[in-house]
């Protein structure tokens, strides 16, 4: 018996119409993680925290509501700085650590908190949602 003979670029293009969806729906998920990413660290950077609320994964907003006090804490201090010193992503979960500048609006200390950013793929809603809430930046104090 015969094996049938290819041509190189017809088995190239068969070998990459296989391949690349699979690419494609990563390349998305990633576009859609450094969007994700993009939007919560503007929301903490400009202290809109209201706005970096609604990335949080909406199970834990169910178990861990939030409330006005918890809003006034964050009104209480000015993010100065939000850089990223390292990270990981995979398919489903990303983690980011975050070093944050703040300073309180009434005794005008500044200092630095270390943050770990982690994130969760939700492939129903195709989005990515942190999943620890917003950062404390009242760590070590």
């Amino acid at each position: 018996m015969r094996v049938p003979r290819f041509p190189a670029p017809l088995l190239l293009v068969l070998m990459l119409s296989l391949w690349l969806p699979g690419c494609a729906s990563a390349g998305k998920q990633r576009s859609a993680l450094e969007s994700a990413q993009h939007a919560w660290s503007s929301a903490v950077r400009w202290n809109d925290l209201h706005g970096a609320w609604q990335l949080v994964d909406p199970e834990y907003r169910t178990a861990n509501p939030a409330n006005a006090l918890d809003f006034e804490r964050y009104a209480q201090v000015q993010v100065t700085g939000y850089r990223e010193v390292g990270g990981q992503a995979g398919p489903d979960e990303a983690l980011r650590e975050i070093q944050i500048g703040v300073v309180n609006r009434h005794t005008m200390a500044e200092r630095t908190v270390r943050y770990t950013e982690r994130w969760r793929w939700d492939p129903d809603a195709g989005t990515w949602w942190i999943t620890d809430g917003l950062p404390d930046l009242w760590a070590g104090e």
